[in-house]
Order: C-alpha cells, then structure tokens, then sequence
C-alpha cells in the first residue's frame, strides 16, 4: 500500500506541475491581470483555433488525471 501512495504522490507532483504550465499557456480572454501586464497587445498573435483546441483538451486530461488522483489518495489515506 505505501508503494502505491508514493507513486500516487508523485503522479500527483507531475501532474500539478504539468497543469499549472498548460493553464498559463492559455490565451488571456482580456479584461483581467493579461490585460494589466500586456497581454491585450499580443492578442492578435495569439495560437490559431486548432492549437488552442489541442491546448484545451490536454488541459482537461490533465485536470482528469490530477482529480482522480488526488480521489485516490484519499481513499487510501482512509482506509489505512
């Protein structure tokens, strides 16, 4: 069982990091802090649509993963 919650734990870590890196790489909608620090001038030379499309969907995965994950470490918490 601990062989398990350590490697939960670190799928966890890898897929904090890794969400935290695709949430930035978003493009800012406006009218938020993107807006404060200059992200109203590169919104034209934003990503295409497919791009961002992609960008989305390994976002979800990746919050799927990382729910599902954490769910986990909780059962195994509980049940030790």
């Amino acid at each position: 069982m601990d062989v398990l919650r350590i490697i939960l734990q670190v799928l966890l870590v890898l897929t904090s990091g890794f969400l935290t890196l695709l949430i930035l790489l978003h493009k800012g909608k406006g009218g938020g802090l993107s807006d404060m620090f200059g992200g109203g001038i590169t919104a034209g030379a934003g990503s295409s649509g497919v791009a961002e499309r992609n960008l989305n969907r390994i976002t979800i995965s990746f919050a799927i993963v990382w729910f599902v994950v954490i769910v986990l470490l909780g059962l195994i918490q509980k049940l030790a």
